[in-house]
């Protein structure tokens, strides 16, 4: 999606609602002219590394990633609020999905750090991660153990001062380019999810390697790390032995709903596209807009976007005012909005007939970017499982 090719976003009035203060309108305003301001070269698998490198350098020069870590480190608010890396994404995908991607990975990548590392690692890296000088990622999933995390087999041997670590992760998000990993491996014998730790991990350790670079249908590096006989000191593992799963589902709710935020930024789009498409396009004597099957249609996407959004930023406010647990608001959320986004953009996309399949056209870009979505940090189907279990956790005894 370049901005050379964008239209006038309609009105956010979303603003005004009252999960939002003055400071998130003059960020929201920040990012957008960011994003707004930027010619956007369409991403491919042998340009990706270069597009994200620049746009995680730009964004930290800007200020921007200053979002994705706390106050104490160079960040805009005392701890990581939810509600500005929403607006972000929401902000960054509707202009660019790689943009998205680069802003989004820099706090997901460095969210165990702010939650469980060592004041010096604190001090050391998260500066670095919000002036965009430094890229994280986040390594939990596995070939066998993506939405059943317990059924991971990567593992850590302590040896003295130092843990062995040997195993694969895949599905890497940044992996390729990352100076820094979390990673996430069995290290105590313990059933299910508890003997899980959490480590930190370089590029440059001895018995680290990329197995595999993994091309996908909307560019962004992605890639399967293999670990053989790596040897680290203990010093980098993050909270305590078999805390690992705990932290790595702290992290992925601090930036679940952000995840549904961009799929909102997406689904908005793709429905002011469709809006300025219909009302140009001559058919039968009238406009597009003029026939009560697109009037209802664009109905439907509207109330569905709408509905996408109170649930995201209820989600947000709940977590960063309320300080509660958004264990099933985030989960609504991201299925909601993540869903919602995949039938707007399936909607509009037929708005614009051939026009909208050919290759490198904004609707053919938005239906690569929203696919993913629907997959990870919880594919739908788990996020439908963890609403379901806190509902019943919650009902009151008959």
């Amino acid at each position: 999606m370049r901005s050379s090719d964008s239209i006038t976003p309609a009105a956010r009035d979303f603003l005004d609602w009252p999960f939002f203060d003055s400071r998130h309108a003059e960020f929201a305003a920040r990012i957008e002219a960011f994003a707004d301001a930027r010619d956007y070269e369409p991403a491919r698998p042998d340009n990706v590394d270069r597009l994200c490198r620049a746009l995680v350098a730009d964004l930290g020069a800007a200020g921007l990633l200053a979002a994705c870590v706390p106050g104490a480190y160079g960040g805009l608010a005392p701890a990581i609020e939810s509600r500005h890396l929403a607006l972000a994404r929401e902000a960054l995908a509707y202009r660019n999905g790689l943009a998205d991607f680069a802003f989004a990975m820099q706090g997901l990548g460095s969210g165990a750090i702010s939650l469980a590392g060592s004041d010096e690692l604190k001090a050391r890296l998260l500066p670095q991660v919000a002036r965009g000088e430094l890229i994280p990622a986040f390594a939990l999933s596995e070939k066998n153990a993506g939405s059943d995390v317990a059924a991971m087999t990567s593992s850590a041997r302590r040896d003295g001062e130092h843990y062995v670590i040997n195993g694969e992760k895949t599905w890497i998000s940044n992996g390729g380019i990352a100076d820094v990993y979390t990673l996430f491996v069995r290290s105590e014998a313990a059933p299910g999810t508890r003997g899980i730790s959490a480590f930190l991990v370089y590029p440059d350790d001895p018995g680290f390697s990329i197995a595999e670079r993994i091309d996908v249908m909307a560019p962004h590096p992605l890639a399967t790390l293999r670990f053989t006989d790596m040897r680290i000191p203990a010093t980098r593992m993050l909270g305590s032995p078999g805390s690992g799963f705990k932290l790595a589902m702290r992290t992925l709710d601090i930036f679940r709903v952000s995840v549904a935020a961009a799929a909102l930024g997406f689904a908005r789009r793709a429905f002011d596209e469709a809006v300025a498409h219909a009302r140009s396009r001559q058919m039968f004597g009238a406009t597009l807009a003029d026939l009560q099957i697109t009037q209802s249609r664009l109905g439907e996407m509207a109330a569905a976007i709408d509905a996408s959004a109170l649930l995201t930023y209820r989600a947000a406010w709940q977590r960063d005012v309320r300080q509660l647990p958004t264990t099933r608001e985030a989960a609504m959320a991201k299925l909601s909005a993540t869903e919602n986004a995949q039938a707007v953009i399936d909607a509009a996309l037929q708005m614009f007939g051939g026009r909208g399949v050919r290759s490198g056209a904004i609707m053919e870009s938005l239906y690569r970017e929203i696919r993913a979505l629907r997959i990870y940090e919880g594919a739908s189907e788990v996020q439908k499982l963890i609403v379901a279990r806190e509902v019943l956790r919650q009902a009151p005894a008959r």
